[in-house]
This record gives C-alpha cells, sequence and structure tokens, in this order.
C-alpha cells in the first residue's frame, strides 16, 4: 500500500494525527522522514509537530525495527533476577544494543519497564511470545544460531 492511501483513509483533520501516525507505522513498520513531511502536507501540521507528537509517545518508530521484536524487561522483579545479565547475553548474541537493529533487520532490540510477568523474571519477549525464567543460556537456545 502506497502512503497516499494510507492518507486517504483519514482526513486532514489534526484529531487524526495519533490515529494516521499509528496506521501508518501498522503499514510500513515506521514513520519515515518522508512519510511525516507528506503527512505534513496533507494534513497541514508542521512537520516539528509531527516529530514532537512522534518522540512523545513510546509506541512509535522512527528507523526500521527488525522483524523480530525482542523486549528485556527491566523491572524490579526482573533486575532483581538477573534481567541484566540476560540483556547483555542478548546484545552479545546479536551483536547490537538497546534500540539497536541487526543489519540483516531480523531482529531489534528493546527494554520495557515491565513486561507484567514478575512471577517468572527474568523474562524477555521475542515477538508475541514470552520466555520467562530467562538466564544468559536460554538466551542462546532461543535466538539459535543467530550472530
Amino acid at each position: 500500500m502506497e502512503l497516499h492511501e494510507v492518507l486517504k483513509q483519514f482526513k486532514p483533520d489534526k484529531q487524526q494525527l495519533i490515529p494516521v501516525l499509528q496506521k501508518v507505522q501498522e503499514e510500513f513498520g515506521y514513520v519515515s522522514d518522508d512519510s511525516v513531511r507528506e503527512i505534513s502536507r496533507y494534513m497541514r501540521i508542521a512537520p516539528s509537530e509531527i516529530f514532537g507528537v512522534l518522540t512523545f509517545y513510546g509506541l512509535f518508530r522512527t528507523k526500521p525495527t527488525g522483524k523480530n521484536l525482542i523486549m528485556v524487561c527491566r523491572g524490579t522483579a526482573c533486575h532483581i533476577r538477573g534481567g541484566e545479565r540476560v540483556l547483555a547475553a542478548v546484545e552479545n548474541k546479536l551483536g547490537i544494543h538497546e534500540g539497536e537493529s541487526t543489519p540483516d533487520l531480523k531482529y531489534t532490540l528493546e527494554t520495557v519497564a515491565c513486561i507484567g510477568c514478575c512471577a517468572l523474571a527474568p523474562t524477555m519477549m521475542v515477538g508475541k511470545e514470552t520466555h520467562g525464567r530467562m538466564s544468559p543460556q536460554r538466551v542462546g537456545e532461543i535466538l539459535g544460531d543467530h550472530k
């Protein structure tokens, strides 16, 4: 789907900005600088205002993300039970840091304040699959041979 087709689904109304950004991200995986310029023209909103919304809300992405989103929990229970070691193991395994994607865009690594599975701490998610009672060794098992 082309961006102009996405935009046609919405009225050029400032109140529609967040739904527009959500739909653009859903269709393309992130909201690019080029998309911001086109949204700006269509909705008659300054690009700086759109960037303000994009950077205020943590759910929006402004750069391409990997096919598999890995989220490592940094909540209290996970922190106490070794979440930092799990994060370090993922970073080491994939050769990336928090907020980065592998060059082949197979993985993107993020941390979250809480996954909501404190009884299974430390936890991480790969896509929609939650993995509890994580250890650095299990990271290798879950992510396989990717390097």
